[in-house]
């Protein structure tokens, strides 16, 4: 049990150093990558559009109640969580640097 929390771990740390600080902080929050949350929404970019069109989409053809998996509906969730902390954190981004380039 402890082989696995330590690769696990390991697993985690490698995928926060290939990310921003504030970006790797929210995959290990949410517990999805952000790579892992576009490649369960199907989007190569982050368009607001597409990841709500294709999440509600996923969300319910995997709904229980028509014999969907109640697992991959809260991967779908999951993923919608991370892109949706990703734009945030990018739209951030962008304001701090508009009032730096003001002053």
């Amino acid at each position: 049990l402890r082989c696995l929390w330590v690769a696990s771990r390991a697993a985690a740390d490698a995928r926060g150093r290939s990310e921003r600080p504030q970006s790797a902080a929210a995959s290990r929050i949410i517990g999805v990558s952000l790579q892992e949350a576009q490649q369960i929404l199907n989007v190569s970019n982050l368009n607001p559009e597409e990841i709500q069109k294709n999440y509600d989409h996923l969300f319910k053809v995997n709904d229980k109640s028509v014999g969907g998996s109640f697992y991959l509906q809260s991967k779908v969730v999951r993923a919608k969580e991370r892109l949706d902390e990703e734009l945030r954190i990018q739209a951030k981004d962008e304001k701090e640097k508009g009032w730096k380039a003001e002053t």
